[in-house]
């Protein structure tokens, strides 16, 4: 019989950052005793990230960063009851750094091993800092590759209410911020440059806001992409015009996540609203949101350290997992397109209070 989970070690590696935490598990509370994140710079230079030089690093960076993480909380390989690790989505040759050293070290120790799926660590990171969450509540999550709207009626059990038909928010930004001559990763820049931009000037189309039926909740951003290379291109001076670009296409990106996330609050009577992923560190995306569901719903969203992709997380989504009795076995592999667990797709329903 497998002991009780008391300390689990978190491992992601899905892109560019090698993460690791230590979850401490008492009384059914997480409490976060270590975390570290190492983010690859290299890829700067190359204004995206390039997956062979991300793995590279993973491989180098790995051990260090599980040894800080253990250091960090005071504890050894020993104390461990467990190992929750990446599977996917994500990038396979990073994703397979991590899930072999982790199938590795819970062979070794004996203990149990559980792969996470990336989107679901991103549902549970809140809970690190507000314990009391619970579903049901509505989800939006943002990051590079990822846009997706869920209703989540209770934990394992998530309904796709709309996806984007093409770019990701994240992935979105940072196109765009290539065009403007920002820096990879470019989301943070585009906030910066947005907040002394007037939004009037340039009026950029809003993807998919008002569509109706099936459609009422997918995104789409391609076209707004196109809509900013044309005002780019046609700019004179593009150093004069470059803050009033930015704050035009973060405002037809906030206006798109903010309408439809509401409207899904609405529509199915949920008081809670979470916000995860990369993109979700953006302070005017947060501010949206909670203005648009004042006085309907609570909107919670993590600390920018634990929406960025980290080890906490997928920690945190795994003890869930190891606690309802779940185990992978050694036959795990990584996969850049792991099904959700529990994802069920197709039109929502209105759902009780």
């Amino acid at each position: 019989m497998d002991r009780v989970a008391e300390r689990i070690l978190g491992i992601e590696t899905s892109c560019d950052e090698t993460s690791a935490a230590v979850l401490n598990l008492r009384d059914g509370r997480a409490g976060l005793a270590s975390l570290v994140i190492l983010s690859q710079d290299v890829h700067r230079i190359f204004g995206g990230v390039v997956p062979e030089l991300a793995s590279r690093a993973h491989i180098r960076a790995i051990v260090p960063v599980v040894d800080r993480a253990l250091d960090e909380a005071g504890t050894t390989l020993g104390d461990l009851d467990g190992v929750a690790v990446t599977a996917g989505p994500g990038l396979v040759g990073a994703l397979l750094v991590g899930l072999t050293y982790g199938k590795t070290l819970a062979w070794r120790l004996g203990i149990p091993l559980i792969g996470v799926h990336h989107l679901e660590g991103h549902l549970f990171a809140p809970t690190l800092e507000d314990p009391g969450l619970a579903p049901p509540f509505i989800a939006l999550l943002v990051s590079g590759g990822h846009t997706m709207l869920l209703d989540v009626p209770e934990w394992g059990d998530y309904r796709l209410l709309g996806e984007t038909r093409d770019d990701a928010a994240g992935e979105a930004f940072d196109k765009v911020g290539v065009m403007l001559g920002f820096g990879y990763p470019a989301g943070p820049a585009i906030e910066r440059a947005a907040v002394s931009g007037d939004p009037a000037r340039f009026a950029f189309p809003r993807p998919m806001l008002g569509a109706e039926s099936d459609d009422r909740f997918a995104f789409s951003f391609s076209g707004l992409k196109t809509a900013v290379l044309h005002a780019v291109r046609g700019s004179t001076d593009l150093e004069r015009d470059r803050a009033d670009l930015a704050r035009g296409f973060q405002e037809a990106v906030l206006d798109v996540l903010s309408a439809k996330t509401a409207a899904a609050a609405q529509e199915l009577g949920r008081e809670t609203v979470v916000l995860g992923g990369g993109v979700a560190c953006n302070r005017a995306l947060r501010e949206r949101v909670t203005d648009r569901l004042s006085g309907r719903a609570r909107v919670v969203v993590a600390s920018p350290r634990l929406n960025t992709d980290n080890a906490a997380m997928i920690a945190a989504a795994g003890a869930w997992r190891l606690a309802r009795g779940e185990r992978s076995d050694w036959s795990l592999e990584p996969s850049d397109r792991l099904p959700f667990p529990g994802l069920q797709r197709g039109s929502p329903t209105p759902a009780t209070r």
